[in-house]
């Protein structure tokens, strides 16, 4: 048994001690209030000899009783004492309600009444039982239903009874609604600089109200390290609740509000109100939100992603960044030390494409472990690569759409021009690490910095298929956003979904797939009402985010016309997709079936003089194999007649004799 267990152990065994010596005093009281005759001197001799024993186990408490803590927490008058302890007496103690029905004369009665109390118990005074003192205030104890207020049962409330015999736990009113955060790892540097900042607000506030700590930034994990370094520096347990689980309905937040505070006297603790999935819009919930902490004096965290504004009371905000990229390699090297002595540059590579917290860290390592050991693949950078992407990937399923990237080079048919741009924007987002920083083009400037180009060209000419080859290329996932989801009717909603999006892609391993984006990013209006005015703001706000996103953004438009020309001069990348040729379209056909579909006597050129984009030739092949499929065949040029004649009926385009004649 180490020292710290032997401690708390003796102080279990004394504190047991002291409150039977204090519950036998208030039974002694009983039994005297019970004896209508004068006192005799032995019943006399037994109060002292129970007041003397109380003293003693006093004296042998290696620290404050929690009778005694909780007396000094809540205020309580000694007759208030001896009021819990009397209710307390009744789950202790057998024969408490024995002697509460014979001195209430009704064997109905085994509780205890406020009016015994006044009657049996020394120093009554009336306001114990008041709705604004301690004991009915703090809910110390619970008042049943009679007709009378001091014939009502008295009951202790049992998470006080709890803490009376020396366990400490949470309220099980509040559980499901406050949750634990448990003692997290050590914190990188910069981190531990701001967790140390933080309590020196707190240590040095001269009022009696403590600021609210507000903790902003996109990363829940090191917002929650950071509040659970912060409380184990001032020895306080961490809980956290979801801003959404806060009542809305004043009587159920008042009972939040009480359960709460008293837990906070009871146990020193602090809480974080979780705000990173709050709607801002919501104003239900932030006036319930505002509404707990003006009346929750405690130490308070606010995490949230943006600054949230709360009124009166004093707020202290911090930004919470992402560790460096020193930082970053510090946490990759200690958490891959088991399984990768010999790192061999691999955590560099990960570093100048992820820019990840340390629990995402861990968790990525903890994933590349389980790989390695059931995998025949030891190439350590693929697996921590790959398992990085999964860890980093964001939720993006309201605002994009996550396409997994398959297509490579050999799959798009394009000029070399237009293939050598794209080569070139894959060498930018490989060394864009090497040249802004290591080069230092960083330090000249933090604007520019992002990665953008915009794919222009008509339906089908494989603008997002150029997109899913660089994904493929580069091992990065590639989302495409859904503009009937991010463009909003509502002012300032789609500068709030573009944050979103943004802020969900900056960890890393994530391309940007804006399809079709004319319909957000055309040219900015003549400013002729608000409406004009809020558009160019979001216009202007994308450019701003693009610049700045490390990632690569790419833009689609079916007419590069629509663009805004001051919004071309920001975009870095712009590859034009022409409409194929009839060798292109020869080439498209060549490629288009795979390998292991049986095919019979096609002639692709031939089929090239259909006039049509890539795209469309996709959908004429794939219908094309589902007809032979279903007739037991090769594809023939049959089956691609009929898919052909399908997809021109979808198009409103006539087939002509040029594109079909001489086919059989």
């Amino acid at each position: 048994m180490n020292t710290e267990t032997f401690i708390n152990q003796n102080w279990h065994d004394a504190n047991q001690q002291y409150l039977s010596a204090a519950l036998a005093v208030v039974r002694g009281a009983l039994e005297s209030y019970t004896t209508s005759l004068p006192h005799p001197p032995e019943l006399t001799a037994q109060a002292a000899a129970r007041q003397q024993a109380v003293q003693q186990a006093a004296a042998a408490m290696p620290a404050p009783s929690a009778l005694e803590n909780l007396c000094r927490l809540f205020e309580l008058s000694g007759f208030e004492r001896d009021l819990l302890l009397l209710c307390a007496g009744m789950e202790l103690n057998g024969d408490f309600a024995r002697l509460c029905a014979i001195a209430q004369g009704d064997a109905q009665k085994a509780y205890p009444t406020l009016s015994l109390a006044l009657a049996a118990l020394a120093y009554p005074h009336w306001d114990a039982i008041a709705p604004n003192a301690a004991l009915r205030r703090w809910r110390l104890i619970q008042v049943g239903e009679a007709h009378t207020l001091t014939l009502s049962p008295l009951r202790l409330d049992e998470r006080i009874l709890h803490y009376l015999v020396g366990i400490q736990y949470l309220d099980e009113r509040l559980a499901g609604i406050i949750e634990p955060v448990p003692q997290l790892g050590e914190l990188v540097p910069s981190h531990a600089a701001l967790a140390q900042k933080v309590t020196a607000v707190w240590n040095q506030t001269k009022t009696t109200t403590l600021p609210i700590v507000q903790l902003c930034g996109n990363e829940s994990s090191s917002k929650r390290a950071i509040a659970s370094q912060i409380c184990q520096i001032q020895k306080m347990h961490l809980w956290v609740m979801p801003a959404q689980v806060i009542p809305l309905l004043p009587s159920e937040l008042d009972n939040l509000i009480r359960l709460w505070t008293r837990e906070t006297i009871l146990s020193k603790s602090a809480l974080i109100i979780d705000c990173d999935e709050l709607d801002i819009n919501d104003a239900a919930r932030l006036n319930a939100i505002a509404h707990f902490i003006e009346r929750t004096n405690g130490y308070i965290f606010i995490n949230s992603r943006e600054r949230m504004r709360l009124p009166q009371r004093l707020l202290v905000s911090f930004d919470i960044q992402q560790p460096t990229a020193k930082e970053q390699s510090a946490v990759w090297q200690a958490a891959l030390s088991d399984i990768a002595p010999q790192l061999n540059g691999q955590v560099k590579i990960l570093v100048e494409q992820f820019n990840l917290s340390p629990a995402t860290i861990h968790a990525a390592c903890a994933e590349a472990a389980g790989q390695l050991a059931q995998s025949q693949n030891n190439n350590l950078t693929d697996i921590l690569w790959d398992a990085c992407r999964i860890q980093a990937r964001p939720r993006l399923d309201e605002l994009a759409q996550w396409i997994e990237p398959v297509a490579n080079w050999e799959d798009l048919v394009l000029p070399e021009t237009q293939k050598q741009i794209l080569r070139d924007i894959a060498a930018h987002v490989r060394q864009r690490s090497t040249v802004y920083n290591t080069w230092g083009f960083a330090g000249k400037s933090a604007r520019g910095l992002g990665i953008s180009a915009l794919f222009a060209g008509a339906s089908g000419t494989g603008k997002t298929l150029a997109a899913e080859v660089l994904a493929n290329q580069l091992r990065l996932d590639l989302y495409r956003i859904d503009l009937s989801s991010v463009v909003s009717k509502y002012i300032g909603e789609t500068e709030k979904n573009l944050r979103r999006v943004f802020d969900a892609a900056e960890q890393g391993g994530v391309i940007l797939l804006f399809d079709e984006a004319d319909a957000l990013f055309g040219k900015r209006s003549e400013v002729k009402d608000a409406r004009d005015r809020y558009a160019n703001i979001e216009v202007s706000y994308l450019l701003q985010r693009m610049e700045s996103y490390p990632g690569l953004a790419l833009l689609t438009t079916n007419l590069k016309s629509a663009i805004d020309t001051a919004f071309l001069r920001r975009i870095r990348f712009v590859v034009q997709f022409p409409f194929p040729d009839a060798a292109q379209r020869a080439e498209i056909w060549r490629r288009i079936f795979p390998p292991n579909t049986p095919i019979a006597d096609l002639d692709v050129v031939k089929l090239a003089r259909l006039n049509v984009a890539g795209g469309n030739i996709r959908n004429i092949a794939l219908n094309a194999a589902f007809l032979a499929a279903d007739a037991g065949e090769a594809v023939q040029m049959k089956h691609v007649l009929r898919a052909a004649q399908t997809e021109y009926s979808k198009l409103e385009k006539p087939l002509t004799e040029a594109e079909i004649g001489n086919w059989s």
